[in-house]
């Protein structure tokens, strides 16, 4: 197994890039996310998974290490592959994604191209006891792990927004640049989050 590669961005393509390493050109499968953090001429490390199938061997791989562990996790569920993952993981941030799994906000995931409400449920069901939310919520500058908001506290806000109107995605990024988050009531960090609208 490849655990990451490291090299130079040779090529840049819609759903995949080229590590030049050694003299070889591995090329790369990834996210819209991780292909703008890279330029050509780029020195790059990809965390990587080689998926391996009787008639493929194809190498899959993200800047972050919080992304590879995430796509990890969708492809082990039934009925989600490699194309549905990366999918997830170009519409959605893993914070994003991981928010909407514990707030079973299956239209935010719906928003993935190839994804839709069945599997979407599917996903949600799977992976909410998988998932480490306090990781989720200390994400993009959230605050430390000790910093993390109460999950039960963090979906009151979340619901307490969209029944204003404001859309799933927008509550959750309101939320998220709220400093100080943790030991907020519902009440506080709703008033907080509606600052960041």
């Amino acid at each position: 197994m490849i655990g990451y590669i490291r090299g130079l961005v040779t090529g840049i393509y819609k759903d995949s890039v080229i590590l030049e390493n050694n003299g070889i050109g591995y090329r790369v499968f990834t996210s819209s996310k991780s292909i703008v953090n890279v330029d050509n001429g780029d020195e790059a490390t990809f965390h990587t998974h080689l998926y391996v199938r009787e008639d493929e061997m194809t190498l899959y791989g993200f800047t972050t290490y919080e992304e590879i562990e995430l796509f990890k996790k969708l492809i082990s569920i039934s009925g989600i592959g490699p194309k549905a993952a990366l999918s997830i993981l170009s519409e959605l941030t893993v914070k994003e994604f991981m928010i909407a799994v514990m707030t079973s906000d299956t239209k935010s995931i719906t928003r993935a191209n190839g994804v839709g409400p069945k599997v979407a449920s599917r996903i949600v069901l799977e992976l909410k006891d998988k998932l480490d939310f306090d990781e989720a919520l200390s994400l993009d500058g959230m605050g430390t792990s000790e910093e993390v908001v109460d999950n039960s506290v963090l979906a009151d806000t979340v619901l307490a927004l969209v029944s204003l109107g404001i859309s799933d995605s927008d509550a959750r990024r309101a939320i998220s640049k709220v400093a100080g988050a943790a030991g907020m009531d519902s009440g506080k960090l709703l008033k907080e989050a509606l600052k960041n609208i």
